[in-house]
């Protein structure tokens, strides 16, 4: 069984129209979609319970935010990747093993649309 490491966070964004696009289609290879979705917030998840919300709250965000959401496999690293620099992110590192964590800590960093630093990370040994 596959446990995440984060129940969940939320992040403000500027522009709720323009951020809802980029995660639905950025999050889509990690089996995530929009649980629920308000005016100016939405939920993403796997199942019923949303663990990553965006939202508008006054002027926007004042600092920027780090999310990693952990991966199944490698090959879903890379989709994420690819899938969010297609919907406009901005490349913070490609997918490759980084072993001053672990040396099997794979991961992939992109700035969503608001700078916010996301990755997504698969902890499992690779194998030929």
């Amino acid at each position: 069984m596959f446990a995440p490491m984060i129940d969940h966070t939320g992040i403000r964004v500027t522009d709720f129209t323009r951020s809802f696009a980029f995660y639905e289609k950025a999050l889509a290879p990690l089996g995530y979609t929009a649980i629920m979705k308000f005016e100016s917030w939405a939920g993403f998840g796997e199942g019923r319970k949303p663990d990553f919300w965006i939202g508008t709250t006054g002027e926007g965000p004042k600092d920027t935010i780090h999310v990693a959401f952990a991966a199944k496999g490698r090959d879903v690293v890379r989709a994420f990747y690819a899938a969010a620099l297609a919907a406009g992110a901005k490349d913070n590192g490609p997918p490759g093993v980084r072993k001053d964590y672990h040396p099997d800590y794979y991961a992939a960093y992109v700035r969503d649309p608001d700078g916010n630093n996301i990755e997504v990370v698969c902890h499992e040994a690779y194998l030929d």
